[in-house]
């Protein structure tokens, strides 16, 4: 019994001291665990705090800037106001001087003073319309302390302010940027001597100095730089025709104070100036900015119109254009981190798949955008890549560089045809593919190059069949009509021509049926031309026309320039609609929803915006 009392009572303490041990155990943790609970609680309640402080902070400081922005804006207005009125001061005391002269006769020279003569005031008095002053509330600030020489090709962005499109010089030199963007260095010939500009071709500027220039991409290791037009040689001596300006039709003043309130409309940092001499019968208003972290350098609309897609330095977006939302970024690890790398071109397959990309680094990369990966890679340029368009089936691709040559690739098996430029009567030497277009039946090209022609060519058979002649400075940007029968080019003589290209449309088109097989050699110096003529200029623009593109009714001609101003044309008469400043800087890019009603516009001030535009 003794043995089995005790038994039972060493079997009993056993049982019941290892739960009271447990139950122990389990009580400290869920202790701990409330207490390392409460600390995350206090942590997460000090984060809070501290985020509100931060978020009042931010918004502090949001308010502030807003304010500054405000008071630079009335600023700048008042600013404009004053300078228009000593503008209209001058004008009206030279034109008082002028009566003068003419009251007075001609000087009498005072006997007995050998070596005399007549006191001659600076400044002729104006004759004909004033120009017109786009300048609103932004333009033109910086413009009159810096010097304006021939410009050059779009080349390679860095830091700065005013943009010239940009390049890379081969010597290493101060690369000129386009959108932070810094004006570049004038590119020496190998002889050491810098290509100048005559006089005649330059604006006036009371301050002495003239705009900055332009400068042309030189790639590293080439032998040779690429120069603008040897307007000084005797080569360049010719005849061109008169830029009809139709005063009619653009006003002599046309500014934010100048106009009634009905014809101008303002944003919280854009606003839009309509032509009181025309029926107003647009409307346009801000939708979406698209913050960029460098310049942007191209902007292009999806067939869809659903998506817009942009190129910057190293890489290229692509938003959603009713949110704004930025859906696909598309940037090649293989290229390397070190250096710049701006997308010059960027251009959306038809259906929507794929989007090309042309850069400084002379390659076109052809990105499936949903797998957001290159599928291929065309190489053949030698010099920077300027421009790209897709063919309305998908199946080429046209390319344009400053190696004189545009090209035309085969999507499917990578094939090329290369179209040069080797025009024994060209202007000059240079002569860079700045900008290229194909007609909506795919079966032409034209190209807009340094040496101030825009060229256009058979796709089937690489023949140049025309070459457009008519402005004075180089041609950046063409665009085809959606009729395909007119062509649209822009031009840093800071005007656009439309061209009536009908007839070697249809001549082509005859030639086609008559003989299939045939290949004639390009047109010689001696041939004699077709007659595609210029039938109106669109003239209003203060600085280099940078950019056009034409609406999809083919009603609207759009423009961008250097001066900071889109402006809207309307395509029966070249009269200006209206002219809409929304970047602080200048207007690389625009492209015409194919949708209609939207339009995108890209900028030096590293901003692409997305505007609508409507019928009143």
């Amino acid at each position: 019994m003794t043995s089995n009392g005790a038994y039972s009572h060493r079997t009993h303490s056993l049982g019941v001291r290892p739960t009271v041990q447990s139950s122990t155990r389990v009580a400290d943790a869920l202790d701990s665990i409330k207490q390392e609970f409460e600390l995350l609680q206090a942590d997460r309640d000090a984060l809070r705090v501290q985020r509100d402080e931060f978020e009042a902070q931010v918004n502090a400081q949001i308010n502030e800037v807003n304010g500054i922005r405000r008071s630079l804006y009335d600023l700048e207005i008042q600013q404009g106001k004053v300078r228009q009125h000593y503008e209209e001061e001058v004008r009206r005391l030279r034109a008082e001087i002028a009566t003068l002269r003419q009251a007075a006769g001609p000087p009498i020279v005072p006997p007995g003073i050998p070596g005399f003569q007549p006191l001659t005031l600076p400044g002729a008095p104006r004759v004909g319309p004033a120009p017109s002053s786009l300048s609103g509330s932004f333009a033109r600030e910086r413009e009159n302390d810096r010097t304006k020489e021939k410009p050059r090709m779009p080349t390679s962005p860095a830091a700065e302010t005013d943009w010239e499109l940009r390049p890379k010089t081969r010597d290493s030199r101060d690369i000129d940027r386009i959108g932070d963007v810094r004006e570049p260095k004038r590119l020496k010939h190998e002889s050491g001597s810098t290509a100048a500009e005559p006089a005649s071709t330059r604006d006036p500027d009371t301050s002495g100095n003239l705009p900055p220039p332009h400068t042309l991409y030189s790639p590293a290791g080439s032998a040779t730089a690429l120069r603008p037009p040897g307007r000084d040689s005797a080569e360049y001596q010719v005849t061109l025709p008169p830029i009809n300006t139709n005063s009619q039709t653009f006003p002599e003043e046309l500014s934010l104070s100048t106009v009634p309130p009905e014809y101008r409309k303002e944003g919280s940092d854009w606003f839009a100036v309509f032509n009181p001499r025309v029926k107003r019968s647009l409307d346009i208003t801000l939708v979406h900015t698209l913050i960029h972290a460098s310049v942007v350098c191209c902007v292009q609309f999806s067939a869809d119109g659903k998506y817009v897609a942009t190129g910057c330095n190293k890489t290229a977006q692509i938003y959603d254009v009713k949110t704004g939302a930025k859906i696909c970024v598309l940037s090649d690890d293989s290229a390397g981190k070190s250096g710049d790398l701006y997308i010059r071109s960027v251009r959306f397959s038809p259906d929507g798949k794929l989007l090309a990309t042309g850069a400084e680094d002379r390659q076109i990369r052809i990105w499936d955008i949903a797998k957001n990966r290159i599928r291929n890679i065309f190489e053949g340029h030698q010099q920077e890549i300027y421009s790209l368009d897709f063919s309305k089936d998908g199946r080429l691709i046209v390319s344009g560089s400053g190696d004189k040559t545009a090209r035309i690739w085969d999507t499917n098996d990578g094939s090329c045809k290369v179209l040069t430029i080797n025009d024994q009567d060209s202007l000059n030497s240079d002569a860079g593919v700045t900008s290229v277009a194909i007609s909506p039946n795919g079966q032409f090209v034209a190209a807009g190059s340094l040496d101030t022609i825009v060229r256009i060519w058979d796709v089937a058979t690489g023949t140049l069949l025309e070459r457009l002649r008519g402005h004075r400075d180089s041609v950046y940007s063409v665009a085809f009509t959606p009729d395909g029968n007119g062509l649209i080019s822009g031009s840093l003589d800071k005007t656009l021509k439309y061209w009536d290209v009908s007839a070697v449309m249809g001549a082509a088109a005859i030639k086609g049926r008559r003989d299939p097989a045939s290949d004639s050699p390009p047109k010689k110096s001696g041939d004699k031309p077709n007659v595609s003529p210029c039938t109106m200029d669109f003239v209003g623009h203060k600085d280099y026309v940078l950019s056009v593109s034409v609406s999809h009714d083919g009603q609207w001609v759009v423009s961008g320039s250097k001066d900071r101003c889109v402006q809207f044309w309307d395509s029966r008469n070249a009269a200006l609609q209206f002219m809409l400043q929304g970047h602080k800087n200048s207007v690389i890019s625009l492209d015409v929803n194919p949708a209609g009603g939207l339009l995108a516009t890209g900028s030096g001030d590293s901003l692409a915006r997305i505007w609508r535009y409507s019928t009143i």
